[in-house]
């Protein structure tokens, strides 16, 4: 690519987080409901203090930070970098303002804009990789944007909508099931364009003959899965997921409301009636696990579903559960230094998902892409494939 092909990629990515700010206003970019979801305002902050930190930093002559304090507010996780807010309090910072937040942006811009254009060939060869991280990043800060405005707005009483008009009419989803042979596959990224480290080394997996749904789970069949008291069955559940179910008082998945009698969902269009061909989602991964039992199957595992990615319809609807842990593949290390904090210390206590969702960007939208998360959590755009052994 040539400098100019660079800068407008770079330009392109961060015009999109903008794109996906334009229906905000300003009170909508401070509030942080839950410790999951940082306000809007700490979103924008976070991935230009990213580019700030991990590229002018390393590669501009001289460099002086934008601002001391930066740093200690926008850092996120990158305990090699130094101390930060802590998490929870990011909705407590009202300080700098959004417009103050926004013109550190532009600035930013403008500084990677002048780095990109005079560097010399050898530093912009080393700055690449680190630069492609960080755009990758940045898109999977707008997929949370999206799913964090979704539950700001939802704490309304007004239900507000995000975007006007409706959304895309779904389809039905495809019947009956693809049988796989298994066998000794190659998982994980084979090395062509980007991939985050977590979806290598590629590797041989060993699996058996199985099978895949060829739809998701729909609305429809959840709601029959609620009306046999899927909710109310401890024997259906992960004895942590029953916990969490009855202490959090679940009965239906997050979003899913009743008006006069009738089921209705919060979307990013605001209320309106549950489709019942719609895929299921924003369910945990303790409501798919304990779905799957009641229908007398499984969740397929993260490799299952690698191999059987090509012939899936409905992916990139939403992010599907798998039953696989979030470990590192055989031969995995973690890159030096602070970029290493990226994926390899998250590597436990996590469950991996497989495929995108409507929130995803489509570069992202790869059969390796090893998405994860804690199986309590419900705000993302999750839903449920079934799996059997044939």
């Amino acid at each position: 690519m040539s400098r100019a092909d660079i800068l407008a990629r770079y330009r392109a990515v961060r015009a999109h987080t903008g794109e996906l700010c334009a229906p905000l206003r300003t009170e909508d970019y401070v509030v942080q409901p839950m410790t999951d979801v940082s306000p809007p305002r700490w979103h924008i902050a976070h991935v230009t203090w990213f580019f700030e930190q991990f590229v002018l930093g390393k590669y501009a002559p001289d460099y002086k930070p934008y601002h001391p304090d930066y740093a200690f507010l926008f850092n996120s996780y990158y305990n090699l970098v130094g101390e930060r807010t802590e998490r929870p309090k990011r909705g407590l910072l009202t300080r700098p303002t959004v417009d103050e937040l926004w013109a550190y942006r532009a600035e930013i811009d403008a500084r990677m804009g002048r780095l990109i254009e005079s560097c010399d060939d050898a530093t912009l060869a080393q700055l690449l990789p680190v630069l492609e991280i960080g755009l990758n990043h940045e898109q999977q800060h707008q997929e949370l944007l999206l799913t964090d405005i979704k539950f700001i707005l939802f704490q309304a009483p007004l239900y507000p909508a995000y975007r006007e008009g409706e959304p895309a009419v779904a389809q039905p989803a495809a019947q009956g099931w693809s049988g796989f042979e298994g066998g000794l596959v190659q998982i994980g990224h084979a090395g062509d364009g980007f991939a985050f480290d977590n979806e290598g080394p590629r590797h041989k997996q060993f699996l058996r003959p199985y099978r895949l749904a060829n739809g998701l789970v729909s609305n429809a069949d959840y709601l029959r899965f609620i009306a046999d008291g899927g909710y109310s069955r401890p024997e259906l559940w992960f004895s942590d997921g029953w916990d969490v179910a009855q202490r959090e008082g679940w009965q239906a998945p997050l979003y899913w409301l009743e008006r006069e009698g009738r089921r209705v969902g919060f979307t990013l269009h605001g209320l309106r009636d549950l489709q019942p061909d719609e895929p299921v989602t924003h369910v945990s991964y303790y409501e798919a696990d304990a779905y799957a039992r009641w229908a007398g199957k499984r969740l397929p595992t993260e490799f299952e579903w690698e191999q059987a990615a090509e012939r899936l319809k409905g992916s990139g609807q939403v992010w599907e559960w798998t039953g696989s842990a979030y470990l590192p593949y055989p031969g995995y290390r973690a890159p030096e230094g602070a970029i290493g904090e990226y994926n390899g210390k998250f590597m436990v206590n996590q469950m991996v998902l497989r495929g995108g969702s409507v929130a995803t960007p489509a570069g992202h939208l790869r059969p390796t892409y090893r998405n994860f998360w804690h199986p309590d959590k419900r705000w993302q755009f999750t839903g449920i494939r079934l799996a059997e052994d044939a």
